[in-house]
């Protein structure tokens, strides 16, 4: 292959491409990325791929392998408005890997794309401290990643990010749907604020109100973009730490992580057909945020519970005799967690219930009483 002129070369950098500014930005995030990394990691930054060693899967009977990936969402449109991006990385990670716990998976590594308008290395080694920081408190590796430049296609000061995750899974302890019991307890674990979801009609409310990202305001506590920034709450590592203690062994059933659809409808898909659910709303009260936006908006929390968690950012279906020591345990590892209702196979009416999601035939799952205040 011909080696590029510098005619064609200085064209490249011309047409809004900074391939320098791309190596700095690799410079900077080094040190991050490296404390993702342990013995299982081969390479280093900058290779065309990313190695994990994965003889220990050797040891399993069945290993499973399970992946998932996702983005931040227009979450970023806040970011990028009031020039703040160290904590949108916490928001990718949890959108990606917390949803791989919910199988019962331990994540192993985690790639990252980052698409921009301009490198800004600063601005792109900012993004990635925040994914590298939030992988090594799940105990993710960070193998590698990408950072394209789209002059033309995006602004120079607007970017998008998205990842992928790795965990690794015995077979036998697989979780889902199919361990569900009748009499099962529902447990709901305490989100950080908004997460990752629903931040399109955040947008909007803020919009129709006149509020910009940059104003202060009494009701967030300052300014109102740093407010909505609250980073996505992490389960993963708690959940393993649950997962893994031998006398709560087989005691949680399944899991589901509360993002896009709301609260209802990611219960539904973790429960079995025939089964139902009715989450007693009194058992919380959703954080100041949500009341703040549903003011805003003219409109009731109910409304808005097939849009935001409301406060509750994972659920765990558990074992009924094992329910005080799964929620103790998450609780004593920083996250609030009580029980919401119980599952139950009893025939009865569903008129008024959500059943199933995302193409997934699940079980029935309605939401009853009044918040708490």
């Amino acid at each position: 292959m011909t080696e590029p002129s510098a005619s064609s070369s200085s064209s490249y950098a011309a047409a809004g491409v900074d391939t320098a500014a791309g190596d700095r930005a690799v410079e900077l995030m080094k040190a991050a990325v490296a404390r993702t990394q342990g013995p299982e990691v081969f390479g280093g930054v900058g290779g065309f791929a990313g190695l994990f060693d994965v003889s220990f899967l050797k040891d399993f009977r069945r290993p499973l392998l399970a992946t998932s990936t996702d983005g931040v969402g227009t979450k970023v449109a806040i970011a990028q408005a009031i020039d703040k991006h160290d904590t949108i990385g916490q928001d990718l990670v949890g959108m990606v890997v917390d949803d791989i716990i919910v199988v019962g998976a331990r994540p192993l590594f985690m790639t990252d794309y980052i698409a921009c308008g301009k490198v800004v290395p600063e601005r792109i080694a900012a993004i990635v401290a925040g994914i590298a920081g939030a992988c090594e408190a799940t105990g993710t590796a960070l193998v590698g990643g990408e950072t394209a430049e789209h002059p033309g296609l995006l602004g120079p000061d607007d970017y998008d990010v998205a990842g992928a995750a790795v965990g690794a899974v015995e077979a036998d302890d697989l979780l889902g749907a199919e361990r569900v019991r009748d009499g099962d307890v529902v447990l709901a674990m305490a989100s950080s604020g908004l997460h990752s979801n629903g931040y399109s009609l955040v947008r909007h409310i803020l919009a129709q109100r006149g509020i910009g990202f940059t104003d202060h305001s009494d009701d967030f506590d300052g300014q109102v973009g740093e407010a909505l920034l609250e980073p996505t709450r992490l389960y993963t590592s708690p959940l393993l730490r649950v997962l893994q203690e031998p006398s709560l062994r087989g005691a949680v059933h399944s899991l589901s992580h509360v993002t896009g659809g709301g609260i209802a409808a990611n219960l539904a898909r973790v429960l079995p057909v025939g089964s139902w659910v009715e989450v007693e709303r009194s058992t919380w009260s959703p954080s100041p945020v949500f009341r703040i936006l549903s003011d805003l908006a003219g409109s009731t929390l109910e409304s808005s519970e097939g849009t935001w968690n409301l406060g509750v950012g994972m659920f765990a279906i558990v074992a009924p005799e094992a329910a005080d020591a799964v929620a103790a345990a998450i609780t004593a590892d920083g996250i609030p967690t009580w029980p919401v209702g119980t599952v139950s196979t009893s025939a009865r009416d569903l008129a008024g219930f959500e059943q199933g999601a995302k193409g997934v035939d699940g079980g029935a799952v309605r939401l009853t009483g009044a918040y708490a205040g």
